[in-house]
């Protein structure tokens, strides 16, 4: 069991405000950028008949640009999609659809209709 004497701070003259302020968790230097914005896919039709009608897909967006899909479709789990790109993933799986007239989404109300 560690001894309670190693604990304290090194130097006795840190504050606790200083002590607090070199725990909390910073950004080491050189990182790829941060952020995430959610959004959700809508199909108002399916022309496949596959994944159906409704919201389909919950997905994120990186701050890197990366777009990671869910798609909700099959039950239980759905599956999983990494794309470099929102642009990759629409040309994928929503432009070549323009009758489903799908709606995107994003957490701040945003939406993109295609």
């Amino acid at each position: 069991m560690p001894d309670m004497e190693e604990n304290k701070p090194l130097n006795s003259a840190n504050t606790t405000a200083e002590v607090d302020e070199d725990l909390k968790p910073k950004p080491p230097p050189r990182l790829a950028p941060r952020g995430i914005r959610t959004f959700t896919v809508c199909r108002q039709s399916d022309e496949t008949g596959i994944s159906g009608e409704g919201v389909v897909i919950e997905g994120v967006l990186l701050g890197t640009g990366h777009c990671i899909i869910h798609w909700l479709y099959p039950p239980p789990r759905g599956g999983l999609a990494i794309f470099d790109s929102l642009d990759d993933f629409l040309k994928v799986h929503v432009k070549p659809h323009p009758s489903n007239r799908t709606i995107i989404t994003f957490e701040d109300g945003e939406q993109q209709t295609h």
